[in-house]
């Protein structure tokens, strides 16, 4: 459990790497206890994940029945939990033969808590879609904005955590964005995760 001060630094340092500035490295913590406590960022994420989850699962779940809709909110869960922590499994595998492995951990640190701020970034849209459906245009385009805007932070962060240059750093923002859709897709296969559309709820 981290302390508020070591939380606020960490978030300080992911944001400042957000908006291309190497120093936000210098206020990470890139130590053995400083990686495994990044996953830290997951709780701090939770609240702001929580609520997409219940919006989706009130749109995708049985709308009669709390245990249907709390059924496919635990599902959800898994598949945003499995998107985020999966693709850094496969890097790690991968990062030695790609030249990167001595930034691997800079990059796992600084990409879990600038996931925690994306999260919440994305919770006025999570909000939107609590009252409006998630067609409504106004809500598609509040989501498709505010998710290009993360887009280009996390390309900005992955840059300055890699630290090899525009084109590995695109590489690898690439190759994570491409294993994140991946496991996503995959995961909502596996636990029967439909689109609204597939369910009846039109």
């Amino acid at each position: 459990m981290l302390s508020s001060d070591e939380t606020y630094a960490s978030l300080t340092g992911a944001w400042r790497l957000m908006l291309g500035k190497p120093d936000g490295l210098r206020q990470l913590d890139l130590s053995a206890d400083g990686f495994w406590n990044s996953f830290f960022a997951i709780v701090v994420a939770a609240p702001a994940l929580i609520v997409g989850w219940v919006g989706l699962a009130n749109e995708i779940g049985d709308p009669n029945a709390f245990a249907g809709r709390f059924s496919m909110l635990i599902r959800l869960a898994t598949v945003d939990i499995g998107a985020w922590v999966l693709p850094l499994v496969g890097l790690a595998l991968v990062a030695p033969r790609a030249g990167i492995g001595g930034r691997f951990v800079h990059y796992v640190v600084a990409s879990n808590w600038a996931s925690a701020i994306i999260a919440w970034m994305m919770l006025p849209a999570a909000l939107i879609r609590l009252f409006l459906p998630s067609t409504n245009e106004f809500a598609v385009l509040a989501s498709l904005l505010l998710f290009a805007l993360s887009m280009i932070l996390t390309w900005r962060m992955t840059n300055v955590a890699i630290g090899r240059g525009a084109t590995v750093g695109t590489a690898v923002f690439a190759g994570m964005f491409v294993a994140s859709l991946v496991v996503l897709f995959g995961l909502q296969a596996l636990l029967g995760i439909g689109a609204p559309s597939e369910t009846g709820l039109k």
